[in-house]
């Protein structure tokens, strides 16, 4: 998957919510996790808001390490407020990396693939969803479609 910076504003513009409590957050987490059992995958999944952990799981095959790329991937996302993989693909359209940038520490944040804001419409970033233990291009459109998946149903309700 080779997405553009624009291509990944998109995704952002579009995948919204009207509302988003401690409940939905769970129920944003219970999504993931259900669609990465079903396919099998060895990812860690995390949802926050502000700050906030409000759902955590760790399926068979990850590490401690998971969760650190988690934490380094979301601080990214928290100090952006755009997705992890929007801010690295935006360091390489303009030709360097962001690890490449000398004021942020790369052992505490992580320009990959696989942590999405939670962006409140009206508002903007409130927190953030996301998951590790699959190559950064992955982490993302995993994230991305089940975030769609999921806004998708509840809109329906």
């Amino acid at each position: 998957m080779s997405l553009t910076s624009e291509e990944l504003l998109a995704q952002e513009r579009r995948l919204q919510f009207t509302r988003f409590g401690n409940d939905v957050a769970i129920e944003l987490g219970l999504h993931l996790l259900d669609a990465a059992r079903e396919q099998g995958l060895p990812i860690a999944i995390s949802v926050q808001r502000n700050g906030h952990r409000l759902f955590h799981a760790a399926l068979p095959g990850t590490a401690p390490d998971n969760d650190r790329w988690l934490e380094r991937k979301a601080r990214v996302v928290d100090l952006f407020g755009h997705s992890s993989f929007y801010v690295g693909t935006t360091f390489r359209e303009k030709g360097t990396t962001f690890e490449a940038q000398p004021h942020l520490d790369p052992a505490l944040y992580a320009a990959h693939g696989g942590v999405f804001p939670v962006i409140l419409r009206g508002t903007g970033p409130v927190g953030t969803v996301g998951v590790s233990g699959l190559p950064q291009a992955e982490d993302h459109e995993f994230v991305v479609t089940q975030l769609e998946s999921f806004l998708n149903s509840r809109a329906a309700q």
